[in-house]
């Protein structure tokens, strides 16, 4: 086909302009080999100039593999370590990549994150932009340690190992990962101590990374005490997340030096005291200290006040009244205090805080008469009290608040046994997208309505919010601004995206907030395998920032294999237009390159045409100081030609003769006539 004679030969000149590693090439195709379920369009031998899907690359080296999604099975071989040039690595939601990490992953010098664009590789300009490269490995199937070479990877921004399956310890050389600015090792089974260095420059560890500002560790199977020198006030931390560990011990005063802390999570772990200084994290936003084993009086936590969050539920403290402390906090929305040993009447004042709004209070000591004051917060929608002691309701609270007193004596009376704070229970919100404004729409079995009304196979998955669910689930507002910073975030990557809906939020055992999300494509039916690896690249942490309330998340994707035939149609389409790129390119840079011979070889030819009018060209002149001329260059004229100069051989014109011919002279030129050759000088 002519197209592909294009290519090979604009491959071929492209083989003069720029370096072919053919070792990095080699790699490739052996990883292809090990892996099933690679991009349909990964044929032939060259991975570069035949555009394979997910590989970017700049002078025929490889500097990015985004294959996101593709449901790859296969391990990951030691062969990735030659590519060296390699920037971006994402094989994320790919639960079929198994295996360890292979040691020669450290020799990745120029990779930039652990997590997440182009389509026209070798002549044309990148068209996806990102402001950090990723590389991304979460949501797969990786099992064993994570190699300590990983400490090799100067550069690198982001370590995303989240949701797989690695076991031992953390390695001791991140902490050399001086760039570092986001670490998730969350949900897998490490274990082991936190990691610090010693000191005397022989062990590193995380408290070195001081410009790191994100340590998500949670649901793994840490233990040992938290290391004092963990936490340094040089540190530029906001978000430490040790949640659901082994963790025993107290939490150490350093935490309190690091003053940049937005969310602290110590929760379901067996942690037994808390520092005094803790307040002196006054930029904290969410703070869960839940499910451990603190005893002792409950830390004083005046002067927080930017704390919207708060659960301090399931420990042993000392038994007390509420602590005056939490009425002063302006910006609490949630207060979770089950289960902590409160006792006396509940504070009216506690009602009153003007962004509250939900307290949970169960199981715990109170008694006497419950007054929620008419001056109580008008975002107030729950209030708990199950299972203490209160004997009588002094008001009613009006509006929409829920208020829940079933275990509590007032419900034992005979006249309160039918009032609803006594029969009701806490309901699960549920949020479904509002019907859209379009006539009903009948579509195929498998598939599903976009909020556009356009039948189509969405890409689906979840989205995780690690920050607490600090606000109502049930408020169409929050999930409508979400859907609205989605669609920016992926129309800004330039991707084919005509809508997404969210639905049906959840709240896990550890308290994360689940959604579930369905992206829809534009202008087809389905998105070709190009736009499956880019849409999880665009969700990932460094380049999606969702609406405050949420806080920090991930992405768990569902694999994309309901729409295989129509996908590879689409992905045959743009492959297509990606070839006609690639060809016009190559046939641009043919007749460049053949310009320039061109223009080359006219020159040249000017050049002789010049000198043979005038063959006295390369005389030296500044030779001429009265002496006989040094011919440099002599040329061979025509009988017509001597005739012109000698004006037809005029004996008028002759200025002498000799052994070797007849000379003659004519407007300057002097002509030198022999039986073997003629030469005309210029002397003028």
């Amino acid at each position: 086909m002519p197209h592909i004679c294009f290519q090979q030969l604009g491959t071929i000149i492209l083989g003069w302009l720029v370096h072919n590693d053919k070792r990095v090439t080699t790699a490739l195709l052996s990883l292809k080999a090990n892996w099933m379920n690679v991009p349909s369009n990964w044929v032939g031998s060259d991975p570069c100039g035949g555009l394979w899907v997910g590989i970017e690359c700049i002078n025929s080296r490889v500097t990015s593999i985004i294959l996101s999604n593709m449901n790859l099975t296969g391990q990951l071989s030691g062969d990735i370590g030659s590519f060296s040039e390699l920037q971006n690595l994402d094989l994320s939601f790919n639960k079929n990549m198994t295996g360890t990490l292979p040691q020669q992953i450290g020799s990745l010098k120029k990779l930039q994150t652990l997590e997440s664009d182009s389509v026209v590789r070798i002549l044309v300009i990148n068209i996806w932009s990102f402001y950090m490269h990723t590389r991304s490995l979460m949501g797969c199937g990786f099992s064993g340690p994570i190699p300590d070479t990983i400490g090799s990877l100067q550069l690198l921004i982001s370590i995303s190992l989240n949701s797989n399956k690695f076991t031992g310890q953390i390695p001791n050389s991140i902490g050399t990962l001086s760039n570092l600015y986001y670490l998730d090792l969350t949900d897998n089974q490490l274990e082991g101590p936190i990691p610090v260095s010693d000191g005397n420059g022989t062990k590193s560890g995380l408290d070195m990374l001081l410009q790191t500002r994100h340590f998500h560790l949670g649901n793994n199977k840490l233990s040992g005490t938290i290391p004092p020198k963990l936490f340094n006030p040089n540190m530029t931390l906001i978000h430490v997340l040790f949640d659901s560990n082994n963790l025993n011990g107290s939490i150490p005063s350093t935490l309190g030096l690091v003053r940049t802390l937005q969310m602290v999570r110590f929760d379901r772990n067996s942690l037994s005291g808390l520092p005094s200084n803790l307040n002196n994290l006054t930029n904290v936003i969410e703070l869960s200290l839940s499910n451990n084993n603190l005893s002792g009086p409950m830390a004083n936590l005046t002067g927080m006040n930017s704390l919207s969050y708060l659960d301090m539920s399931n420990n042993s403290f000392t038994v007390s009244d509420v602590p005056p402390w939490i009425a002063s906090l302006p910006l609490l929305t949630t207060l979770m205090m089950e289960n902590t040993q409160l006792q006396g009447q509940v504070p009216v004042d506690l009602f009153s805080l003007p962004d509250l709004q939900k307290v949970v209070l169960r199981n715990n000591r109170f008694n006497g008469t419950l007054d929620i004051s008419t001056t109580n917060s008008n975002q107030l929608q729950l209030i708990d009290l199950r299972n203490n002691s209160i004997s009588n309701v002094a008001q009613i609270p009006g509006g929409n608040i829920t208020l829940l007193l079933e275990g509590n004596t007032v419900c034992d009376k005979t006249d309160q046994v039918t009032k609803s704070y006594c029969t009701a229970s806490t309901s699960n919100s549920s949020y479904f997208p509002p019907p859209n404004n379009c006539m009903q729409i009948s579509c195929n079995s498998d598939q599903v309505a976009s909020p556009n009304c356009k039948c189509a196979y969405p890409y689906e998955g979840k989205i995780v919010f690690r920050g607490l669910a600090s606000f109502d689930m049930g408020n169409t507002t929050y999930y409508a601004e979400l859907a609205k910073s989605l669609m920016k975030t992926l129309q800004s990557s330039a991707l084919p995206v005509d809508s997404v809906s969210l639905s049906n939020p959840t709240v896990d055992s550890s308290g994360n907030i689940k959604l579930s999300l369905e992206v829809f494509p534009s202008g087809q039916e389905c998105f070709n395998q190009t736009a499956i690896t880019m849409v999880g690249f665009a969700l990932n942490i460094l380049s999606f920032n969702p609406p405050p309330n949420f806080g920090p998340f991930y992405l768990m994707a569902y694999t994309y294999g309901n729409c295989a035939a129509a996908s590879n149609k689409s992905s045959s389409t743009s492959s297509g237009i990606r070839i006609g790129v690639a060809v016009g390119g190559s046939v641009l840079l043919l007749l460049v390159v053949l310009a320039v011979v061109y223009a080359f070889h006219q020159k040249k030819r000017a050049e002789r045409a010049s000198e043979q009018n005038n063959p006295f060209a390369h005389w030296d002149q500044n030779m001429g100081n009265g002496s006989a001329p040094q011919l440099q260059a002599a040329k061979r004229f025509s009988f017509e030609e001597l005739k012109k100069y000698t004006n037809s051989f005029s004996e008028a014109n002759s200025i002498g003769s000799g052994g070797y011919g007849k000379g003659s002279q004519e407007s300057g030129w002097i002509g030198w006539v022999d039986l073997k050759a003629t030469w005309i000088l210029n002397i003028t």
